[in-house]
């Protein structure tokens, strides 16, 4: 039987900034202090996406004392909403949102002077084709990084953060610093083909010297399911 689950592959991210939301505190912006799971993914599938696989975080390492910032950021009060398809059919009026009616002043507890390393693996899905292999997409991926190609720009946790992505160094050390992070997002389930249908997963998060493990290593190893 084929290999479906790749080696573990890492890279390394920086940046001036970053925020993290909390679920509980989203509107007026208060971050995690350590880059969630979901976030790290995104790393990754800026540099590589295909249906056929699916990324998996399996740790990251902080480089730089965790350190927060306030800030005030321009936001908008609401979103813009779809009017019926029949009515843009007939000519209707598409989607708008004036902004400057909308504009409010938010705070937001952000971290600063961010680096980390992280690692992950990818998964094939029931989409990869005959010629998909976990040894063509590591490649893929490793060659992306190495020359700087993303399928857009890869960013930590609001699209203003911009991250700056690099291949992982040989060696590196995390701050050493242990100590529990309480209840953090691990994933965002979707039930079915509708984005409404979804459910929040969390996990207990614990800083082991810097070091961040996720439950991805449980549910591999053991076949565990992530509680929500």
């Amino acid at each position: 039987m084929p290999r479906t689950v790749s080696p573990v592959l890492s890279l390394r991210a920086h940046g001036p900034f970053a925020c993290f939301t909390r679920p509980e505190l989203k509107v007026e912006r208060v971050s995690y202090p350590v880059m969630t799971p979901t976030a790290a993914r995104g790393l990754f599938e800026a540099i590589l996406w295909k249906p056929a696989i699916r990324w998996y975080v399996v740790r990251i390492h902080v480089l730089n004392p965790i350190a927060f910032i306030t800030l005030r950021r321009n936001e908008v009060d609401k979103k813009a909403v779809a009017p019926p398809a029949s009515v843009i059919a007939n000519g209707g009026p598409p989607p708008a949102l004036l902004i400057e009616d909308s504009r409010v002043q938010r705070n937001t507890v952000a971290l600063r002077d961010v680096d980390y390393v992280v690692e992950a693996q990818f998964e094939l899905t029931d989409q990869a084709g005959s010629e998909d292999n976990v040894t063509k997409f590591v490649e893929m991926f490793q060659r992306r990084l190495a020359k700087g190609q993303r399928f857009h720009q890869p960013y930590f946790g609001c699209r203003e953060f911009v991250a700056h992505v690099e291949p992982a160094p040989e060696k590196f050390q995390p701050i050493p610093v242990t100590k529990d992070l309480g209840r953090m997002l691990y994933e965002i389930e979707y039930n079915g083909a509708s984005k409404k249908c979804f459910r929040p997963m969390f996990f207990s998060a614990h800083l082991n010297q810097g070091t961040l493990c996720t439950p991805w290593l449980e549910k591999f190893a053991a076949g565990k399911e992530i509680y929500s």
